[in-house]
């Protein structure tokens, strides 16, 4: 069973920065694609950022391209995102989720088979 733990939400101004982490344990972490989605009050969840198990095939949503960057540390068994120019439609609760196949497409959330329990990020104005 995997286990995922993010950490690092919190508040940020509008401009600011914050690095979410996300805790892999429990399988190998290598046999693993990462995504990062978020949920906003009253919206769906949605897809953030993917990246494949040796990080050689990564993909944004547009709300996040040039801002955001995903990236993987084999030896932490983590998952990162770093977030640059915060705004504040970027509050949201993130969650780290794993999946082994990445046939379908990363944006697809039911392709993901384990999920954390989600980190708060709020931006303000």
């Amino acid at each position: 069973q995997v286990q995922l733990v993010e950490s690092g939400g919190g508040l940020a101004q509008a401009g600011g920065s914050l690095r979410l982490s996300c805790a892999f344990s429990g399988r190998t972490f290598s046999t693993y694609a990462m995504g990062w989605f978020r949920q906003a009050p009253g919206k769906e969840r949605e897809f953030a950022a993917h990246i494949d198990w040796n990080g050689g095939r990564i993909s944004y949503a547009d709300s996040v391209k040039g801002r955001f960057t995903i990236s993987r540390d084999s030896a932490k068994s983590t998952v990162y995102l770093q977030m640059n120019s915060l705004q504040p439609e970027d509050s949201a609760v993130y969650y780290c989720a794993a999946r082994r196949s990445t046939f379908a497409s990363a944006y697809i959330l039911s392709t993901y088979e384990y999920w954390g329990q989600g980190t708060q990020v709020t931006v303000s104005s």
